[in-house]
């Protein structure tokens, strides 16, 4: 619905506002100054660890918990002070708390009646929420005689039916299985995209997240690390700790040879030289220690150094391959001592993608524009391979 950083459609419809948000519990900070945007119609994550304050977010935007300081605006108004019963927003837990006396249709059926909606009114949402979720075959059901991912269309449809201006989803996929979670977040989006009403997610997944988002906000101990889109949140984390949360990466450390002309040369050993396009520009100086990210799946083994092509090398060891259907990983260390993860596709028979064996001696490459620079090494120590939480 945005562009790449969503500024330019957000300034014109934004939905949900946190301006300078602070929540505290006594002497601990849960929320710390937030700024967050959310438009309408857009599929929006806040993703974090436990305890990073996003679960406290999207309560103060339920209107469950009140702000310490700052802003909550729905539609432009602030609603700080406002009882959630008056807010135009609803919110899907993780447990649906369905009504289980009363059939699928009465369950979605509950929001419009106790609005005393007219009945034929009511009869026609609720048959367009079940035809969304795509259940309209089982509106004589009761909840007990549903699947798990069913239950949750259901509550979805009841959470939907009084087009809310925003849906506030709480986790709700923790409850399934591996394969119907995988399912349900398509279902989610293809709901979301069907009704083009906001919905704000909370995850502490980051696959779940890339799978819907548009956007994502990264929180880590009550703050935004990061917020953009979400393939640029992966591919371009501004932080070490997004970076490693996001999924598995590589950490390196290189020194700067020259700065002109909008390229940057980098040198990860004597003599060797690469050059890149920096993200964001800043004033470059010779010898200046430069810390990098480069993802597992970005990276190739070769027979050869390439470094004087201009492609970064470095020279390993490898120690161990993975064998995980899809892909093979390889676990390789330099001669420093630093270890590394490349994500290999599996293009090949099994048996043919062993193409090298552990202790074999081989060159770690990448394509330069695959170097994301990172502010300062605040994560994992540089060189270290991990994987996000």
């Amino acid at each position: 619905m945005a562009d790449a950083d969503g500024r330019d459609e957000l300034q014109r419809d934004v939905v949900i506002e946190l301006v300078d948000v602070e929540k505290r519990f006594g002497d601990a900070v849960a929320v710390d100054h937030v700024d967050i945007a959310i438009g309408r119609g857009e599929f929006f994550s806040l993703l974090g660890p436990s305890g990073c304050g996003k679960t406290t977010s999207l309560r103060m935007i339920a209107g469950f918990e009140a702000p310490t300081s700052g802003e909550i605006r729905l539609d432009g108004k602030d609603v700080s002070k406002v009882p959630p019963y008056r807010r135009n927003v609803n919110t899907v837990f993780q447990h649906y708390a369905l009504f289980p006396h009363m059939s699928i249709f009465d369950n979605v059926a509950f929001g419009p009646r106790s609005a005393k909606t007219d009945k034929a009114v009511v009869r026609e949402r609720v048959n367009e929420m079940l035809e969304v979720v795509r259940l309209a075959d089982f509106a004589k059901r009761r909840p007990n005689q549903m699947s798990g991912g069913q239950q949750q269309r259901v509550a979805l449809a009841r959470a939907l039916v009084n087009y809310p201006s925003a849906l506030l989803l709480d986790e709700p996929l923790g409850a399934l299985d591996l394969k119907l979670r995988q399912a349900m977040q398509l279902e989610l989006k293809r709901i979301q995209r069907e009704v083009g009403i906001t919905f704000v997610y909370v995850t502490h997944d980051q696959e779940e997240a890339l799978t819907m988002s548009d956007r994502i906000a990264v929180m880590n101990q009550g703050h935004v690390e990061q917020m953009d889109a979400s393939a640029e949140v992966f591919e371009h984390p501004q932080t070490e700790f997004v970076a490693h949360f996001m999924g598995a990466a590589n950490f390196f450390t290189a020194h700067v040879r020259d700065f002109a002309d909008g390229l940057l040369s980098l040198s990860l050993l004597p003599g060797d030289v690469f050059r890149l396009k920096p993200k964001r520009q800043k004033d470059w100086r010779q010898d200046d220690e430069v810390h990098f990210v480069v993802r597992p799946e970005k990276l190739d083994l070769r027979t050869r150094d390439l470094s004087d092509h201009g492609v970064p090398s470095v020279q390993v060891t490898i120690e161990d391959r993975v064998y995980q259907g899809v892909s093979t990983v390889w676990i390789v260390k330099s001669d420093d001592g630093r270890r590394y993860l490349v994500y290999d596709q599996n293009e090949r028979p099994y048996d043919e993608t062993a193409k090298f064996g552990v202790g074999s001696r081989v060159w770690l490459c990448w394509n330069a524009r695959h170097t994301v620079l990172m502010e300062a090494p605040t994560g994992p120590a540089a060189g270290t391979a991990t994987s996000g939480a």
